[in-house]
């Protein structure tokens, strides 16, 4: 017992920091069962333990291993590293511990295997979509593969009641330690999983394995999944399938997640909850109007409209349609709004030549005059027709688009009614200054 305390003082002495010790609330001479006992009282009892998770369980990680330990007490942060001046932070030290990201902890020494708090991994899969999809909703029926743990040995992998002997490598600790020179002579210690057990501390002998699956535990199977995409969702929205993940003997299985991807449209764009459509109109409507379906809506439907009388369409003139954007999520029964960009279609030079020209000058406005004051230098230049869109031009995008996303005008007080089946929509013209409209960008 003497021997035991005095070793234990030794300890204390040489502890230069005291940092991780503190966060289990123990103190340098604490034994192991002592170590064990406050990071589980911590955890169990401490109103903040959720916020001090990563930093409890790595502080335990480092002090339950001999090892370890004995390199933090000898030099602390530094010690763990090799002994580099200016010591890495806590954040460098958990990020050895812990791997994985935003979507959950994956602790220890593993970058792939399973949570040692007893989780697998989740499997985050990309799942293509169509604005139709996220308008009407959709249920996707789909074969996957999964690994579960297998039905002969119940997840042992031994064969009848054989049990797995220590690991001879790793001594049972599932993990190896690798000494890396650093420059100046000095060594760091990094542990690494123990290739010999893949990390568990045990294996069993070859006669003793499951025929089945080989002394894995685990072997795949095919399951049929369903994943329903809900009207309104967005892209990279996530549908999560609890437990649907690979299983893994002694972990629960973790999530299957599906992020989303949303393809592009060739007609409509979408911005939130509202949406863009691009429409050609004629010459002729532009001038005296119009009375027709203009667009096939994403449900099939078509969306009819008619222009006041007496209305004259400027080139990128943009009306609204209330309640004829996209289904809000989780609100289906309301919708944002959808905007009509017009694009008028000249009449064809055929056209023109068919036609009394004369006859025509005459119906229509007179020509611009000159530039008054006139220069007094004039040169007659030559033309050439030619898609600057399609060419290196220095121009930003609004430059030659000034459509919706350029759109800053008010709502005109007359509102328009169309005639859609068995309903009437709200539209409204946008004419002069006021609120902008959302700008659109395709998802």
């Amino acid at each position: 017992m003497k021997v035991e305390i005095y070793t234990h003082r030794i300890v204390l002495k040489m502890a230069i920091e005291t940092v991780l010790y503190d966060l289990l609330g123990i103190t340098p001479n604490a034994s192991e069962d002592e170590i064990k006992k406050a990071y589980r009282k911590k955890n169990r009892n401490d109103p903040n333990a959720a916020t001090k998770f990563q930093e409890m369980a790595a502080a335990y990680e480092i002090l339950s291993d001999p090892d370890t330990r004995a390199l933090y007490d000898e030099g602390g942060m530094d010690g763990l590293q090799g002994g580099r001046s200016g010591g890495p932070s806590m954040d460098d030290i958990f990020a050895q511990f812990f791997t994985g990201g935003s979507g959950g902890f994956s602790f220890g020494f593993d970058m792939g295997g399973p949570s040692r708090f007893g989780r697998q991994n989740d499997s985050v899969l990309p799942h293509e979509v169509t604005l139709e999809d996220l308008y009407n909703g959709k249920t996707v029926k789909m074969n996957m593969e999964k690994q579960v743990l297998c039905s002969s040995c119940k997840g042992s992998g031994a064969k009848g009641h054989a049990k797995p002997k220590q690991c001879s490598t790793c001594q049972g600790s599932g993990r190896a330690y690798i000494k890396t020179q650093l420059p100046g002579g000095q060594m760091a210690v990094s542990p690494q999983r123990c290739e010999a057990c893949n990390g568990k501390g045990e294996n069993l002998r070859e006669k003793d394995r499951c025929k089945k699956c080989k002394g894995s535990a685990t072997v795949k199977e095919k399951t049929r999944q369903e994943i329903f995409i809900e009207k309104g969702m967005a892209d990279q929205q996530r549908i999560v399938l609890a437990g649907a993940g690979d299983e893994e003997p002694g972990v629960s299985a973790g999530d299957v997640v599906f992020v989303l991807k949303v393809l592009p449209h060739d007609s409509f764009e979408r911005n939130g909850n509202d949406l863009l459509v691009k429409v050609k109109i004629t010459l002729s409507e532009a001038l005296l109007g119009f009375s027709r379906i203009l667009l096939t809506h994403l449900d099939g439907r078509g969306i009819k409209v008619t222009s006041p009388p007496g209305k004259i369409f400027q080139p990128d003139s943009t009306i609204v349609i209330r309640g004829e954007g996209m289904p809000i999520y989780k609100r289906p029964d309301t919708k944002g709004d959808l905007f009509v960009l017009f694009e008028i279609e000249m009449p064809s030079e055929d056209w023109l030549r068919s036609v009394d020209q004369q006859a025509l000058a005459n119906l229509l406005p007179p020509k611009k005059p000159e530039i008054q004051p006139e220069p007094k230098i004039v040169d007659e230049a030559n033309f050439e027709e030619i898609d600057v869109r399609s060419q290196s031009f220095p121009a930003s995008q609004d430059f030659f688009d000034h459509g919706f996303a350029n759109q800053r005008d008010a709502i005109n007080d007359e509102d328009w009614e169309d005639e859609d089946d068995d309903e009437g929509d709200t539209f409204d013209d946008y004419a002069g200054g006021g609120p902008a409209e959302p700008e659109c960008r395709q998802q």
